[in-house]
């Protein structure tokens, strides 16, 4: 039951018509209420991460794309080893290796433009090169030019050919554009 003065203006349960305005006044002081909570309640809009979530490299058609969100978000032109056809093997065969790895540490300091690791040699390519009696090598990274490099002429030389000793190789600016989309722990994968 409400009392007059309750409510300042709600007219107590004897008044004429008093108790449905009381009632609609509780009603929108309520709803009211719900409406303000609920607002502050709410959860913001969702952002979009601002990394990729994987790396495929075709190395037949020379390319590296950076996967986000089940679609190719970037692609890119690379230049792979002076042996590019087959996997990887051993030490010195001037290969990029082809399975699925994971892009695990990162080296700003690199003799290259900027450099990020591949996980290789995995279980199966040291399995494989203990068989064989050969080391499987390592330090496969995804990099940019050689930081000696000056001649935009000659740059651009190097981005025609394959020239690394079975790294992935990029141009300076698209190896900055890599560096701040794909972090450490994103999975790579290199086809044949």
């Amino acid at each position: 039951m409400l009392k007059r003065g309750y409510f300042s203006g709600v007219p107590s349960r004897h008044s004429s018509g008093g108790r449905s305005q009381s009632l609609w006044l509780v009603l929108t002081i309520m709803l009211v209420i719900v409406g303000l909570s609920a607002g502050c309640a709410s959860k913001p809009a969702a952002t979009s991460s601002p990394y990729v979530d994987s790396v495929l490299v075709k190395k037949s058609k020379r390319t590296m794309e950076l996967h986000k969100d089940g679609a190719v978000y970037r692609t890119y032109r690379i230049s792979l080893g002076d042996q590019p056809r087959g996997h990887k093997i051993q030490e010195g065969d001037e290969r990029t290796p082809e399975g699925n790895y994971v892009l695990d540490w990162r080296n700003p300091n690199s003799s290259f433009y900027k450099s990020i690791h591949v996980s290789y040699p995995n279980a199966l390519d040291r399995t494989v090169a203990r068989s064989l009696g050969v080391s499987p090598g390592g330090m496969i990274m995804i990099h940019g030019l050689p930081n000696w490099l000056s001649s935009p002429r000659l740059a651009e030389e190097y981005r025609r050919t394959d020239w690394t000793d079975g790294c992935i190789a990029v141009g300076n600016e698209e190896m900055d554009e890599i560096w701040r989309l794909v972090r450490d722990g994103t999975p790579i994968t290199i086809l044949p």
